[in-house]
């Protein structure tokens, strides 16, 4: 973590604005301290310039001593000048500078116009503001040399650059103070979210953030998190939903097989007392695997999908499988199992379709008239495999079959009537295979469902 990151990000927003500020404000004293410096400037050679007009028109008009201190031409204490000839000698001056040139004979020959300098004289304090002028009278050259002292444009400089630091430091505090309430003002909607979403709990989870009344960034973020609040809940509710509804379905098996171990064991029985203990017992063990397999199932899957792992398999010895080894229990059930299914290699997920018929049959087995016939039919088609299982007898509740694939679906009258999770592994299976399940009612009574799976040959198309 670098050291910006431990500061405050209200402090980084304030900090990061009077920065901004402090450059706007530096760029902008520099112009006008330029723009000021120019304009003095100008003014001076102005100045310059027109006296230097009233000496050449005296020179013209052979006037003696045109350079005199005390006329209007020259202000002694300020300002000076000197006429000098073609040679660089002294022809007139002012007193203040008469004790030498003020510009030597190399730089009068070296410039044929008028020309601005800025040089230090002897015998004044400050640097002086020089014009040279070239001027050609009755064939003779004579210079006119004119110059001020520049004190009185540095005074007003160096009052114009306090001014502007005095102002400019006050201004950047200001605007400091400006930007730190800006950035309190920015963050407030943030703060107020961040209260509400601490104040949300268990016993409040349907408690939502506020969200402002600008559309804008936040407000968008605050209806973002309120629909991840939302999904959490849903989440929340069907994870809590799911846990108690399983408890209940492990509470009734294992109520029912401590029962009968326990009554095998309270006084001594027959033979065939305890096979049928035994036998019972045996089957609440069989309907707690199938249970604990489909919870563990359901665990596994990831986005709402199983991962599968494909292999080849024939579909007719698949199905043929299923019926050998559900035989007896269809026998016991006194049903009668038909199955169909052609000679077909398919690339699916054996242990999972296999899982998803079990619990087919399982389903079909306890809703089906005794002596009635149970089908298992498979065909492939169109790179997709359908495994469809009918029984007669019950039908699916009209309620019931749009909601038949959803886990412990309960019925109206919470009697027990409903779904568990055999039906739910089901559709999962068949997703899972890039496919779908379809339950529906026969016409007269009994029941079909169906899953449709794509094969690998399908999903490479896809």
């Amino acid at each position: 973590m670098t050291v910006l990151e431990r500061i405050p990000f209200r402090f980084r927003l304030a900090l990061i604005f009077s920065l901004g500020t402090a450059v706007v404000l530096v760029v902008l004293a520099a112009f006008v301290y330029k723009q000021v410096s120019d304009d003095l400037l100008a003014t001076i050679d102005t100045g310059l310039l027109s006296r230097a007009e009233l000496i050449e028109k005296a020179i013209n008009e052979q006037q003696a001593g045109v350079v005199n201190d005390g006329s209007n031409l020259i202000d002694s204490d300020e300002a000076f000048a000197q006429v000098l000839d073609s040679s660089g000698q002294l022809v007139d001056s002012s007193s203040a500078v008469s004790r030498a040139p003020l510009v030597t004979p190399t730089q009068l020959h070296a410039q044929n116009s008028s020309r601005f300098l800025i040089e230090s004289i002897p015998n004044i304090d400050f640097p002086s503001r020089l014009l040279v002028d070239p001027q050609t009278v009755r064939g003779s050259t004579f210079y006119v040399i004119v110059g001020t002292k520049l004190a009185d444009r540095q005074d007003a400089l160096n009052s114009l650059l306090a001014w502007l630091s005095a102002g400019g430091a006050l201004a950047l505090l200001m605007m400091s103070f400006a930007g730190w309430l800006l950035a309190g003002a920015a963050l407030r909607p943030v703060e107020r979210m961040r209260k509400d979403a601490a104040a949300i709990s268990l016993m409040e989870p349907d408690r939502r953030l506020r969200i402002p009344m600008a559309d804008d960034e936040l407000a968008r973020l605050a209806r973002t998190l309120n629909e991840l609040l939302d999904r959490m809940s849903r989440l929340l509710n069907q994870e809590r939903t799911f846990l108690d509804q399983a408890s209940h379905e492990l509470r009734t098996p294992l109520g029912v097989l401590k029962a009968e171990l326990d009554l095998a064991t309270s006084r001594p029985r027959q033979k065939a007392e305890l096979q049928e203990t035994v036998r019972k017992a045996s089957m609440e063990t069989d309907r707690l695997i199938r249970l604990s397999r489909d919870l563990l199932v359901l665990a596994r899957m990831r986005d709402g999908r199983l991962p599968v792992s494909r292999r080849p398999i024939s579909l007719h010895s698949l199905v043929e499988d299923t019926r050998l080894a559900w035989s007896s229990r269809v026998r016991a059930a006194g049903l009668q199992m038909q199955v169909t299914a052609p000679e077909r290699t398919v690339w699916i997920d054996v242990d999972r379709v296999r899982q998803a018929l079990d619990n087919l049959l399982d389903n079909a087995i306890k809703h089906s008239d005794r002596g009635a016939p149970l089908v298992l039919t498979a065909e492939v088609l169109d790179g997709h495999v359908s495994i469809a299982v009918e029984n007669a007898g019950e039908s699916f509740p009209g309620w019931l079959l749009p909601r038949a694939f959803e886990p412990f679906v309960v019925g109206p009258d919470s009697e027990g009537a409903g779904a568990g999770l055999g039906l739910a592994i089901v559709r999962a299976v068949a997703v899972a295979h890039g496919g779908h399940a379809v339950a529906e009612n026969l016409s007269g009574s009994g029941a079909r469902v169906a899953i449709t799976l794509a094969t690998e040959e399908a999903v490479a198309r896809v």
